[in-house]
């Protein structure tokens, strides 16, 4: 603005130049007139000089004086409107990973047994058919604690012959049918106690036993009779506190064995150690308490007596006298990374059972040995040998000594797609394998199955 001033001032004074025609005294007062310009003139750019000069201290423009208070109160909205890593819906999308699975086989019995059943296997019952072993989504949004997220969650469903096999059913879930295609249902929090202290709090899988549920984890593509005794999963409560890198502790509190909701009031417990003395080695030794015995019988299908009580519609009855007779669990497993091609394992496992607190034990023990060895980056070879005593028919219902040699072939085509071919014999000191006859038994049975596994998703490592 002053500026301006000055420029009409200038303008002003340059149409005031005195003709020649003018009168003295006409002369005289333009020249004090100019006089007395000339000298607002200079006064006002003394001003304007001023002002030029202070301008840079406060502000070098009006629109950056305007501008500069408007950013600071969008910049905190903004950083307030901001979740915290890991929280939000941005957070839970980029920390979880969606991950799923399809395990078939075809396999053939050489007993031709009847009903194309193939006894003691989890998960490859049939024979002569093609199978689907399980079908599952796994959902995982896990705790990170080194980066400030202490808490975590996972939900594996299931579906298919596993399904049948790993699900509890009325002997020792009084309502299976509604947890059945629900493997594993857990949230997880990390508290801040030594190294951390994780607890989980839900269903989740058994680690009773060195072979796990996903097939493309294990060695081999059929499981153990191991596999198939041991619990496969509990409801309760899980915590590991790692002492260091080479020890943590384990200890469970749980319903009971395959029991999502109890049959009876007694609490299960785990203790356990996990060992690791070099990046190689990994040994476990677990102890398992419990008592599997109900005090109470529903009977969803019918049958109960009259007037029953119900739970949710499902009529039951106490049973007066339950027998309270306890369950211990010894087990043990070691694996041995010996070269980066050669896989070594072995597992040894007590189990002793009671009807009643004074009963004479039922007694089952044994174990099994793993090797599996890395031919090329996509083709491996791997076996099992197995012994399992089974005195008072804990496992299979009859006194044997059951064994069982397995020999597995993998290719693995690409990283989501394996092949595996498997030669297995099961034999026993008791006839007890079916045959084509019925009433007709062997003391053994051969196997040749082709089983394939696809899996997608985000999760590193075993699932």
């Amino acid at each position: 603005m002053m500026r301006i001033w000055a420029a009409g001032i200038g303008l002003l004074l340059a149409s005031v130049g005195a003709p020649a025609q003018e009168t003295q005294s006409d002369s005289t007062e333009l020249r004090q007139e100019v006089v007395e310009l000339r000298a607002l003139v200079e006064k006002l750019q003394a001003r304007v000089d001023q002002l030029e000069k202070q301008a840079p201290a406060a502000t070098k423009s009006p629109e950056a004086e305007n501008a500069a208070p408007q950013q600071q109160p969008e910049a905190a909205s903004s950083a307030a409107a901001t979740p915290a890593p890991g929280t939000g819906m941005a957070g839970f999308l980029h920390d979880t990973t969606i991950n799923f699975s399809i395990d078939g086989y075809y396999g053939y019995n050489f007993n031709d047994p009847i009903g194309r059943v193939n006894l003691l296997r989890a998960y490859d019952v049939s024979s002569n058919a093609f199978s689907l072993n399980q079908a599952a989504l796994v959902l995982e949004n896990a705790a990170d604690p080194d980066n400030g997220k202490r808490f975590g969650l996972r939900l594996d469903l299931q579906y298919g012959q596993a399904t049948e096999s790993l699900q509890g059913n009325p002997a020792n879930e009084p309502r299976p049918e509604i947890y059945r295609n629900i493997f594993q249902a857990y949230g997880t929090y990390v508290f801040p106690i030594g190294k951390g202290l994780t607890v989980d709090v839900g269903k989740f899988a058994s680690s009773l036993g060195v072979e796990g549920n996903y097939t493309q984890d294990q060695i081999n593509y059929s499981r153990s009779y191991w596999f198939s005794f041991l619990p496969f999963y509990h409801m309760g409560v899980r915590t590991k506190y790692q002492f260091n890198d080479k020890l943590a502790f384990n200890y469970w509190i749980v319903n009971g064995t395959q029991q999502t909701e109890p049959f009876n009031g007694f609490k299960d417990q785990f203790f356990g150690f996990t060992v690791t003395p070099n990046s190689k080695v990994t040994w476990n030794a677990n102890y398992y308490l419990g008592q599997e015995h109900a005090d109470v019988m529903f009977f969803p299908n019918g049958g109960a007596p009259a007037n029953s009580p119900t739970e949710q519609g499902v009529p039951f009855e106490p049973i007066l006298t339950p027998p309270a007779g306890k369950l211990h669990i010894f087990d043990t497993y070691v694996s041995w990374q010996t070269t980066p091609k050669l896989t070594l394992a072995l597992e040894a496992d007590d189990e002793i059972e009671r009807l009643f607190t004074y009963s004479s034990p039922r007694h089952t023990d044994g174990g099994a040995a793993y090797a599996r060895y890395q031919l090329t980056p996509k083709a491996a070879i791997a076996g099992r040998v197995e012994y399992l005593s089974d005195r008072g028919g804990l496992f299979s219902g009859v006194t044997q000594a059951l064994k069982e040699t397995t020999l597995t072939t993998e290719y693995k085509f690409t990283q989501g797609f394996l092949a595996r071919g498997e030669w297995r014999r099961d034999f026993s000191n008791q006839p007890y394998f079916f045959t084509d006859v019925l009433g007709v038994l062997k003391k053994e049975q051969n196997t040749a199955t082709l089983g394939l596994v696809w899996w997608v998703g985000g999760k590193q490592g075993a699932w």
